[in-house]
């Protein structure tokens, strides 16, 4: 990459630093630009070559990937000042039910955590539960610390935002127990040998390799799904859609609605109900 293209990369990560994006959306807009100044491979950027990567990509992305990157090229085009050269993002139906093989179920996730308790890893057997049971985001593990569970309260700081996550009694329970057990006397509950929060790659890690001995597919595990499970379960008993945002954090309702979607063998069932047949 011309040294020209890594100068603007690198004055552009400081622009989005001090927008204060998260370090994540940082790397993520960073990495996508990559990709599209190699596609460009120094030609001159017009909206003709930006409209030709965005084709390229139809062959190898889903249209949710690709407005994603779509995203951060327009963004970056508008730093540059060639509004003309961006693009419009993909358009998408908005979908009433969601990928059964990408949908973990309460069955799978139990066997998930019994599985890690009985392979002695008591560790990855409360970071499931504790995302599950509180509907965090993995990254926001680290502020789940003991002083947290004596309040039964998380004070989270994500994306610009600080929010309260109330922690169930008897997760703190547990927890505590564990943290006596290891003589965690402050600070994050789940902490690596070095003492440092764990991080988001080794649980990642830890959970694809539970899932061979839990015999769940692999393309469910993954700490995201724990949310989603969460979110599924919390509107199934409450159909509060704009507390459950407030829970997960969200800004827009929107966004919510995506975590609430059920696999289609719900929606048929709920259509076979419906008796409208003769």
């Amino acid at each position: 990459m011309k040294r020209d293209i890594q100068k603007i990369l690198k004055e552009y990560e400081k622009h989005l630093q001090y927008q204060e994006r998260s370090q994540k959306t940082i790397e993520k807009y960073i990495r996508d630009l990559r990709a599209f100044f190699i596609f460009m491979n120094g030609k001159k950027i017009e909206k003709e070559a930006v409209l030709k990567w965005k084709e390229t990509l139809r062959e190898t992305h889903a249209p949710a990937s690709i407005n994603s990157m779509l995203v951060a090229v327009n963004s970056i085009l508008a730093y540059m000042g060639a509004y003309e050269c961006r693009v419009r993002l993909i358009k998408q139906q908005r979908q009433s039910f969601c990928d059964k093989k990408k949908e973990l179920t309460r069955e799978e996730y139990f066997n998930l955590v019994e599985t890690a308790q009985k392979r002695g890893n008591m560790q990855l057997a409360l970071i499931l539960q504790t995302i599950c049971a509180t509907g965090i985001r993995v990254s926001e593990l680290q502020y789940i610390t003991v002083q947290a569970l004596r309040r039964q309260e998380a004070q989270v700081s994500c994306k610009g935002k600080i929010r309260r996550i109330l922690i169930p009694k008897a997760l703190c329970i547990r927890l505590s127990k564990y943290c006596k057990e290891r003589s965690i006397c402050k600070g994050s509950v789940f902490v690596s040998r070095n003492g440092c929060p764990t991080n988001r790659s080794s649980i990642w890690a830890a959970m694809k390799r539970l899932c061979v001995y839990a015999k769940v597919a692999a393309e469910k595990v993954f700490p995201h799904n724990l949310r989603h499970l969460f979110a599924r379960i919390f509107y199934k008993q409450h159909k509060d859609i704009v507390r459950l945002a407030d829970v997960l954090g969200h800004s827009n309702v929107n966004t919510t609605r995506i975590y609430t979607l059920t696999s289609g063998n719900e929606q048929l069932s709920q259509l076979a109900r419906m008796q409208l047949l003769i």
